[in-house]
């Protein structure tokens, strides 16, 4: 295995962690102490490990892509929203804290590649973190349940529809691998990744 594909699987596992932590600590801070409770308020990656998603299919899709795209997903941090004050603004503000985490790390890379300080494996691990993060941020915000942008679009829906459009995550799981597999990457993640990467100021890191 080589070291660039080693680096995606460690930036990728720490992103994911972070943004699995993400919704945690939102959900602590309106007021839901279940992620605390059930050991999910940590950075510690081994407490977010799933085999299939943070494992198997981010190995899969980096060596059946050659490093050109990288995905994955921890295991769901449990929360009750019965817990919250007002819980569908507050589930919205818990699914939009996961995308939002990755869009930071991905700012805070992005500032320290533009200083040019970095040469070498190094700056390329800054930049596979970058592009890993950014596509964390737009996957998770596509509003196909079970991902983040379906808790955000169910909180300006009545709670009759808003329930059924959340009960089709089965559904949802499966439309989402038919769109991996027919290269949603380039019609639809690459497009707006390059968008966030020119308004970042890389337009040097290749995708």
């Amino acid at each position: 295995m080589s070291v660039e594909i080693i680096l995606l699987i460690i930036i990728l596992l720490f992103s994911i962690t972070l943004h699995e932590y993400a919704h945690g600590l939102m959900a602590y801070k309106l007021g839901d102490n279940t992620p605390k409770i059930s050991g999910r308020l940590t950075i510690n990656p081994i407490k977010h490990i799933d085999i299939l998603g943070t494992i198997i299919m981010p190995i899969l899709l980096i060596i059946v892509t050659n490093g050109v795209f990288a995905f994955g997903y921890a295991k769901p941090v449990p929360i009750n929203p019965y817990n919250f004050k007002n819980p569908r603004k507050d589930i919205m503000w818990v699914g939009l804290a996961g995308p939002a985490s990755n869009f930071l790390i991905a700012l805070i890379l992005s500032i320290i590649l533009r200083m040019g300080l970095l040469e070498g494996v190094i700056k390329e691990a800054l930049q596979y973190g970058v592009v890993i993060n950014l596509i964390l941020f737009i996957f998770n915000l596509i509003p196909i349940p079970p991902l983040d942008g379906s808790r955000i679009v169910s909180a300006f829906l009545s709670y009759k529809n808003a329930y059924r459009y959340l009960k089709l995550e089965t559904a949802g799981f499966i439309i989402i691998i038919l769109l991996l597999v027919n290269g949603m990457f380039e019609w639809f993640l690459k497009p707006a990744l390059r968008v966030l990467l020119n308004i970042m100021g890389l337009n040097d890191i290749i995708i």
